[in-house]
């Protein structure tokens, strides 16, 4: 940086990045991928989420990781927060029940009951 209209470019660039990665009326999936997640398979169902939507060049949906959700034994959890605060919690998932998430729930707004944890059993 040689000036300080230099360093004031970088901010307003930086600033308009962070607005960009608002999560304002937008869907979100927060993927755990603590130890306990990534030991039961969290990784590959991140990855087949975003490649998923990258594929259906999907927008308005961010894909986020979290820690632990706090229920371990139903590894790997994906829960969905939808625009509107509803939320979905995913259980016991994998790459292929991930794809069909994005197919069924955040393309045609049918979530998937067979994956939820009601569903699943406790």
């Amino acid at each position: 940086m040689k000036s300080l209209e230099e360093l004031k470019a970088i901010r307003e660039k930086a600033l308009k990045e962070v607005s960009i990665r608002d999560n304002e009326n937008k869907t979100r999936v927060l993927v755990g991928m603590a130890t306990c997640g990534i030991a039961a398979g969290a990784r590959p169902v991140m990855n087949a989420f975003v490649d998923e939507l990258a594929k259906r060049n999907i927008q308005n949906v961010t894909v986020s990781m979290t820690g632990c959700i706090g229920i371990c034994r139903l590894e790997p959890i994906a829960e969905v927060f939808e625009a509107n605060g509803e939320k979905t919690t995913y259980v016991k998932l994998d790459a292929e029940k991930a794809r069909r998430i994005v197919a069924e729930h955040l393309v045609n707004q049918k979530p998937v009951t067979e994956f939820t944890i009601g569903a699943v059993g406790n």
